[in-house]
């Protein structure tokens, strides 16, 4: 996903005819910082939000290491806030970018306090990378792909980590594998914080990659049951993708494979991530099928029963709802889902930011390009990140300043404040009873009060930001709550006590 693919250069300019702009509610809407090309260009992953109450994110493409050309090395950013964006690392920053370059993931705050990613290139073998990176921008490469022989530790790794209640972090590789090649296959990996990774399942391993292909989904969730769900882009038995559900062990179940229905009414070519939201099911997003071949918003059940809940590009004949969504959603703290389309929208293919509810209702909160030189952004390629202040934060791929190195500019991040109230959240919304674990928010210093279900909880106060707890006896799967000079938080999310 480092590149838009050709199917969406060829809908975009599709869509690039003149369409009169509507007005979007643009009193809510702000744009952050723009990226330049010298700070990093071309996001396409969402922001995480780190512990010291800044986000945190990766441009796949430029930046200022040593030996990058124009379309590699990348950056690793901070942003505070108020908008204040720091270059905290450049990929490529030594000779055959040794420490990786383009990074297609996003990152992901471990129990450790630091972040976990990939790169899609680069390494000891130019296949990609595992790292480390502080919040000060100190990386450790832990692995290096194509490390085995016929590259079946698989190449390419795309997604974001997942950091499971075992401690260990789960992905995927879209290329070779056991049973893959240079134009397919892919794995699921497990790697520990040290760098030992163990493959867990090849993709094709059966006739006609009926298991999948490709999985170029942003990452992988670990579910409620202890199981991960994931997608491919490709295989299945109609070859337009799959969402599969594999064990910690390993044992694999392709549970929906794409366009099994009349005209691909479910959707085809999956990219996004999966979402478990409160009702306990899954919500993704495909890039393409549907009757109008701009994809969907589809919700699937653990065993596999899937419905179509919104079908993009019904506003014809210029997609004005949005088209081809490539990430996920978010679900925010009053339960409608929120996500991002590629392309479409009322200003000529520039994207749009909507809202959905779980029954299917679509409210688009803004179109992208809406300014002068797109300097709001133009296509989202990312999803979206609910922070604890309760706006939304995303990026754009393109857009932003137009004395950008990279044409039509190098992309944007921006922020939308939907009226939610502010709320805490957790590093790892899972633990025994008796382990510490970190509590994200804000205006923490005089914290009075931590309950777990209503069971007062013993904790630390670290900093404003940051609070950590310990699960106490009783306590049961429940929202948290904690006790601020400013009010009570509540937890976005249920803390799952484990057994």
């Amino acid at each position: 996903m480092t590149k838009l693919s050709a199917w969406k250069i060829a809908s975009a300019v599709f869509l690039l005819c003149a369409a009169t702009p509507i007005a979007s509610p643009a009193q809510n809407f702000s744009t952050l910082p723009a990226f330049r090309g010298t700070n990093g260009a071309n996001p396409t992953v969402s922001l995480t939000q780190g512990a010291d109450g800044n986000y945190y994110g990766l441009t796949v493409y430029d930046g200022e290491g040593t030996y990058h050309t124009q379309y590699d090395g990348g950056v690793f950013f901070r942003v505070t806030p108020k908008g204040k964006l720091t270059v905290l690392y450049n990929f490529c920053s030594n000779v055959n970018c040794i420490d990786g370059s383009l990074p297609d993931g996003g990152l992901v705050l471990a129990t450790d306090g630091n972040f976990y990613g990939t790169t899609t290139g680069g390494g000891a073998h130019g296949y990609g990378t595992v790292f480390k990176m502080t919040p000060a921008g100190k990386l450790t490469t832990l692995y290096s792909f194509c490390s085995q022989v016929n590259c079946n530790d698989g190449i390419d790794p795309t997604g974001t980590l997942v950091q499971a209640t075992d401690g260990n972090f789960y992905g995927t590789t879209e290329y070779w594998g056991p049973f893959g090649s240079a134009l397919g296959g892919g794995t699921v990996f497990k790697i520990t914080s040290t760098g030992k990774l163990t493959t867990l399942y090849g993709f094709c391993a059966q006739k006609f990659c009926s298991d999948g292909n490709g999985p170029e989904s942003v990452g992988l969730v670990q579910a409620t049951d202890g199981n991960f769900y994931g997608t491919t882009t490709k295989g299945g038995v109609n070859n337009f993708g799959t969402v599969f559900k594999i064990t910690p062990g390993g044992a694999q179940t392709t549970i929906y494979s794409f366009c099994s229905q009349s005209d691909c009414n479910d959707g085809a070519a999956p990219r996004g991530s999966l979402l478990q939201a409160s009702d306990g099911d899954f919500y993704g997003t495909t890039s393409q099928g549907g009757p109008n071949l701009m994809g969907n918003v589809y919700k699937i059940t653990s065993g596999g029963t899937l419905t179509s809940l919104y079908v993009f590009c019904n506003l014809d004949p210029y997609c004005k709802d949005g088209a081809g969504p490539t990430a996920g959603l978010v679900q925010a703290t009053d339960g409608n889902l929120y996500g991002t389309t590629t392309l479409g929208g009322a200003n000529g293919g520039g994207g749009t930011l909507f809202k959905i509810t779980p029954a299917g209702t679509l409210t688009t909160l803004h179109n992208f390009c809406a300014q002068t030189n797109c300097v709001d952004g133009d296509s989202p390629i990312g999803g979206l990140l609910q922070a604890t202040d309760g706006a939304l934060y995303g990026t754009t791929y393109y857009g932003g300043l137009t004395n950008c190195t990279d044409t039509p500019g190098c992309g944007t991040l921006f922020g939308l404040n939907i009226g939610l109230g502010p709320f805490v959240t957790f590093v790892r919304a899972a633990g025994k009873v008796g382990q510490t674990g970190g509590i994200l928010g804000q205006s923490f210093i005089g914290t009075s009060a931590v309950l777990f279900g209503g069971i007062p909880a013993s904790f630390t106060v670290r900093s404003d930001t940051l609070i950590e707890a310990t699960v106490p006896p009783g306590a049961t799967t429940g929202f948290v709550t904690v006790t601020t000079p400013s009010g009570v938080l509540t937890s976005n999310v249920p803390f799952r006590v484990l057994p």
